[in-house]
């Protein structure tokens, strides 16, 4: 996903003993003085980027509220959640250090020093430069070093910069709950795995999340039921490669046989035998409550197993949306870019997906311009896009990233003007496909899951149905169908049911039907 202010929380910590006190209400310390062990410090995170970085960043702020930390507005050192997949990813990242420096300036005047710290993919990746630049970042930590976080502000405080970027090998923070940034909310993300084993020549996630390793299943299923336990109403389970989940915790599935990959797909590493899989995990979460969706992303194309897509299907809580990203349409590029299967195999597993889940939602990743790209590549790309006909998609232009194969066996040849045209007619034919696939359920009663208040009206609601498309329906007194007499209004967590009335490439409208469950929709269907 194209690098974004996802969203941001603050926190504030007192260390050692005293009364809690508001930070906006403290003196200034006398500017020969950085910090003293007894004032208060508050901690200000912002998240850019992807669901994972959401989730790093619930996972950052729960290592600091067991510290001592909790949330203010006020802010002694702010912290950003980077992303380093583009180059626009990390340049938003400059741009907001840059507007971070003058606050910096500002509050060194006032004898209110500032901290600044980057965590995440960024950290990661280009440590020094960091360092480096004008010395205006204090704290830099890695994905993998985020319990280090409370004495990396430590050393902070004392005026030193204070690093640390190491990857690890079995780090998956299994034994932390998230706490989540949206109070109340009614969704929530899981992280089941970290990295990535693929080494798609494109990209730089192996080298800024390390290898793959997962989560033990009964730390994930204690989380999702804490989850239904406050209400949460729909679970999204994350991993740069979720259904390539392995659990080798457990002794006596150690030796189990690694499952198949998809018909046509193959990988650039050994398979790997032993351990519990996705489908198995999928099973079991699915189980806890039978009033929460379960989706999960971002999966590899290779790893669907039979299994999988039979339990999707028969499972009335899992979504029937898959993605699959493709990333080209052309055989040639997708051997460029070691994706381990051919455009005739990517469309026989879409038929083959379509043909066991009836009515799934589809989404996929495509790149513009990759090295050595030409234009008969292109328009191959352009063919898949109008071939499957995509619900959902996510386009970019490539982005050369150093310490991948790319940057060492390839050519960056595709000049920036064509990557953009190129990009700009993947995407309108992404629309109009789009746009087609959606006009297809015009006249249906779509489930949906309700968020909130739509964001353009007041007086409407908004949510998503079964395929994650976004559904705009009036907020107005509606039937319950469980029978009760009395007119209701959906509120956040509800799910209703909505008649599409009308359909674009990115949002259904509809009117409001009833207010339902998820089992008695199911049970009607």
């Amino acid at each position: 996903m194209q690098a974004k202010r996802s969203g941001a929380v603050g926190v504030w910590a007192q260390s050692g003993s005293g009364s809690m006190k508001s930070p906006a209400r403290r003196p200034p310390p006398p500017c020969s003085v950085l910090y003293h062990p007894c004032v208060f410090i508050a901690v200000y995170l912002e998240t850019y980027g992807c669901q994972m970085n959401v989730n790093d960043t619930e996972i950052a702020w729960a290592i600091l509220q067991k510290s001592g930390y909790t949330r203010t507005k006020e802010a002694d050192v702010i912290l950003l959640v980077t992303c380093s997949v583009r180059d626009k990813a990390e340049q938003a990242i400059w741009n907001r250090l840059q507007h971070l420096k003058a606050l910096k300036a500002r509050r060194r005047q006032a004898c209110l020093p500032l901290r600044i710290g980057i965590l995440g993919c960024m950290a990661e990746r280009l440590k020094e430069e960091i360092l480096h630049r004008e010395k205006l970042v204090d704290i830099v930590a890695g994905p993998d070093a985020y319990r280090d976080l409370p004495r990396l502000l430590a050393v902070a405080q004392s005026g030193q910069q204070a690093a640390n970027v190491l990857l690890s090998l079995d780090e998956t923070y299994a034994d932390i709950l998230p706490v989540q940034t949206s109070a109340g909310g009614k969704t929530a993300f899981v992280s089941i795995m970290r990295g990535c084993d693929n080494m798609c020549s494109y990209c730089i996630v192996p080298f800024t999340r390390g290898r793959e390793r997962s989560r033990p299943i009964a730390s994930i299923l204690q989380e999702v039921k804490i989850l239904s336990d406050q209400g949460v109403k729909e679970v999204t389970l994350l991993g740069q490669n979720v259904n390539s989940f392995r659990d080798m915790s457990e002794v006596q599935f150690q030796s189990a046989a690694a499952p198949v990959l998809s018909r046509g797909f193959s990988t650039v590493y050994k398979a790997k035998p032993g351990g519990l899989r996705f489908a198995h995990l999928l099973d079991q979460v699915s189980r806890i409550d039978p009033e929460m969706r379960i989706r999960f992303t971002s999966p590899h194309p290779k790893d669907f197993p039979d299994e999988v897509l039979q339990l999707i299907q028969e499972r009335h809580n899992i979504c029937k949306q898959l993605h699959l990203p493709a990333q080209s349409g052309s055989t040639r590029v997708l051997e460029a870019m070691r994706r381990g299967y051919t455009r005739e195999a990517y469309l026989e597993l879409v038929q083959h997906v379509r043909n066991s889940i009836p009515g799934v939602s589809l989404s996929s990743d495509f790149i513009a311009g990759f090295c050595g790209e030409t234009e008969e590549d292109h328009q191959q790309t352009v063919s898949l896009l109008r071939e499957v006909r995509y619900n959902v998609g996510f386009l970019f232009a490539y982005s050369m990233r150093q310490k991948t194969r790319a940057y060492h066996r390839l050519q960056d040849d595709v000049p920036a003007d064509v990557k953009r045209r190129r990009l700009e007619e993947l995407i309108t034919v992404f629309r109009e496909e789009a746009a087609r696939a959606n006009e297809a359920m015009v006249g249906q009663s779509q489930l949906v899951l309700v968020e909130g208040p739509s964001k353009r009206s007041a007086s409407e609601l908004c949510g998503r149905n079964d395929g994650n498309i976004k559904v705009i329906f009036p907020d107005a007194d509606t039937e319950d169908a469980g029978g009760c007499k009395a007119l209701v209004r959906a509120q956040p967590g509800d799910y209703v049911l909505v008649k599409v009335t009308s359909a674009s490439s990115q949002t259904l409208k509809g009117i409001l039907l009833c207010r339902t469950t998820l089992s008695r929709s199911a049970a009607c269907h």
